[in-house]
């Protein structure tokens, strides 16, 4: 299976469309921030687009995206710092990963991109205690930035659940 949840025989189209948007989004978001003065990346665009491009391209595109997202955030505004963007990479594509092995294994939409991104975060900060510090991590968790990610996390998996149950209405 190509895609998660849809073979696509236009890769080339979804990809295409899914990776512009994809730039766009996660370049616009730091401008974002500074001109709206709210913490725009508590809603995570990475892991949007990720969801997205799992939905509407192939894993393949979605493990570049993973990879190549964090690095274009670095370039075009310096965020994240280097170790961390190494970091968040690593969590994308765990994310990724899980996603397809889950989907495959169950065949459960919400609850392999609910379990996903739930283990993928876990190993995120994991790995942030490692590199950096249980301050650092204590720093990161925020109480109203855990209630976004766990927000958000509900909201994906009810699309990527959603977006399934249409898929396969129209197809029966």
């Amino acid at each position: 299976m190509d895609t998660a949840t849809i073979p696509s025989k236009s890769f080339r189209y979804n990809a295409l469309i899914t990776d512009i948007a994809a730039l766009v989004f996660v370049g616009l978001v730091p401008a974002a921030s500074h001109l709206f003065k709210i913490p725009v990346y508590y809603i995570e665009p990475m892991r949007i687009m990720l969801v997205l491009a799992l939905l509407y391209s192939s894993r393949w595109n979605a493990y570049a995206l993973a990879i190549v997202l964090p690095l274009f955030s670095f370039l075009v505004s310096g965020h994240p710092a280097p170790i961390k963007m190494m970091i968040i990479m690593a969590e994308l594509l765990v994310n990724a990963w899980l996603f397809l092995y889950f989907y495959k294994k169950f065949e459960k939409p919400f609850l392999s991109a609910f379990g996903s991104i739930l283990i993928s975060k876990v190993f995120c900060y994991a790995m942030y205690f490692v590199v950096f510090s249980m301050a650092f991590v204590k720093a990161e968790a925020q109480t109203a930035f855990l209630i976004a990610q766990l927000t958000l996390t509900i909201l994906l998996s009810g699309v990527v659940w959603f977006i399934n149950y249409r898929r396969k209405s129209r197809a029966v």
